[in-house]
């Protein structure tokens, strides 16, 4: 199970994310990514994973009482290996983030929510843009072949409509429409 902050915060021009850049001989180099780890065994909950790896890998310090749930993406990668990711989003946290592993990590930075650098590692993508529809949960399969890095020909995300409970109309969140209307016009646009 992996855990991702999207520590988010107001910029000058809407919404902005916290990214890192991966760096090393890590899977991924040279890509970005939200910050990221792993949870460490039985004993320990996601919750406490991503505020562990916060720490670790930014230096910001966040309260569990901080941390909202984002989204959750089952995800493929090209090889075929599968796994579970829970991205969390939080907005308050103390401290400055830096660069706290520079041998996994040679960049960090805040970027708008609506235009991350590129390359991104496509599963991180597909995390941010299912945050950005409000889905809860999203599948993310790739096909062998398919690039680490995001690329909207091989875009793979599939956003798995919440439940509005019994007897209630569906109504659809306003930026889930937005992103997937940007999504079909990157797959069919190749400009």
């Amino acid at each position: 199970m992996d855990v991702h902050l999207i520590a988010v915060r107001d910029g000058e021009r809407g919404p902005e994310v916290l990214l890192s850049r991966r760096a090393g001989t890590v899977y991924a180099a040279g890509h970005w990514h939200f910050p990221s780890g792993h949870v460490d065994g039985p004993a320990e909950d996601v919750v406490t994973a991503l505020v562990r790896e916060t720490r670790e890998e930014t230096g910001l310090v966040v309260d569990p009482d901080d941390v909202r749930a984002a989204v959750t993406v089952h995800h493929r990668s090209p090889h075929g290996r599968a796994r579970v990711g829970f991205f969390f989003e939080v907005r308050h946290w103390s401290g400055t983030p830096e660069v706290m592993e520079p041998e996994v990590c040679d960049g960090m930075g805040w970027f708008p929510l609506d235009a991350p650098p590129e390359p991104m590692v496509a599963y991180c993508r597909a995390g941010l843009d299912a945050y950005r529809t409000g889905a809860g949960l999203a599948l993310h399969f790739q096909e062998p072949g398919d690039p680490i890095g995001h690329a909207p020909t091989a875009d793979r995300l599939r956003v798995v409509p919440r439940s509005t409970g019994p007897g209630t109309p569906e109504t659809p969140h306003p930026a889930r429409s937005i992103v997937m209307r940007e999504t079909r016009r990157s797959v069919h646009d190749p400009a």
